[in-house]
């Protein structure tokens, strides 16, 4: 299913949006050497709560995972690179941590995520990979402009992440969203311009680059959810969603929209 929202309906995604970069960057700022990744957990839903919105990830159970999720927000450290299970670890020195968010408000939803180092320490390679989702993250965004395709959205992002030599998984990448957390259409991390469905005012989508150190190719923990990178590399995953309009595309999961700093 592909939706195309009204003005009212976007006006609820911009609300939606900016809860979720408001919960995000609060997590980012709590979340320090020795925080475990349940405390996080239950920061998120209670900010979810006390905002009177839903998470998307609790009752959340597609075919991919072993559901239903039964978490509030997805926590990957270090090689966890997608749909991260919290679970009782304490976030170490130096530790790659990415959160991933997705929140329903007033029936509409939005979804995003940052990756950052927990702490002083700056193991190798793990600033580069967080910068190079950030850029290629830009990079989509920029593509997506009403008349422009699917593709040359994919295109934009993949272009960065292999021009700075990280292999790409296409298995999964950005989506719509709207009244329901994933839809129609996909939007790959790699792609060729000019092909796929054409964006149009009204449609939102949530793009998200991920890459991986040294890999594409992802293992499942035995928790049925977390994905991680096959050969134990550190990964990073930058997300916004966006709205297409006459101008472009709006971001609607910035901190700025929140209040906060980035």
């Amino acid at each position: 299913m592909i939706e195309i929202l009204n003005p009212g309906e976007l006006a609820r995604a911009r609300e939606t949006g900016a809860l979720v970069a408001h919960v995000l960057q609060t997590l980012k700022a709590r979340s320090t050497v020795g925080t475990n990744l349940l405390e996080i957990d239950r920061w998120a839903r209670d900010m979810i709560e006390e905002a009177g919105a839903e998470s998307c990830y609790v009752d959340y159970a597609p075919s991919f995972g072993r559901g239903p999720f039964g978490h509030h927000i997805c926590t990957g450290v270090n090689d966890a690179v997608l749909h991260g299970l919290p679970h009782d670890h304490a976030l170490a020195d130096g530790d790659l941590l990415t959160l991933d968010l997705a929140v329903s408000l007033a029936g509409i939803a939005a979804d995003a995520a940052v990756s950052f180092v927990v702490g002083d320490a700056r193991p190798p390679g793990s600033l580069a990979l967080i910068e190079v989702t950030e850029r290629a993250l830009s990079a989509g965004i920029a593509a997506a402009r009403p008349g422009a395709r699917v593709g040359d959205v994919s295109h934009a992002i993949g272009s960065v992440l292999t021009g700075a030599g990280y292999p790409v998984n296409t298995q999964f990448g950005g989506h719509g969203i709207g009244s329901t957390m994933h839809q129609d259409p996909h939007v790959p991390n790699a792609g060729r311009p000019g092909r796929g469905y054409e964006l149009r005012p009204g449609l939102v989508l949530a793009l998200e680059p991920w890459v991986m150190a040294d890999t594409a190719e992802l293992v499942t923990d035995p928790d049925g959810w977390t994905l991680r990178s096959a050969t134990g590399c550190r990964t990073a995953h930058s997300e916004h969603t966006v709205a297409i309009t006459d101008d472009g595309a709006e971001v609607l999961t910035l901190p700025a929209a929140a209040g906060l700093p980035g």
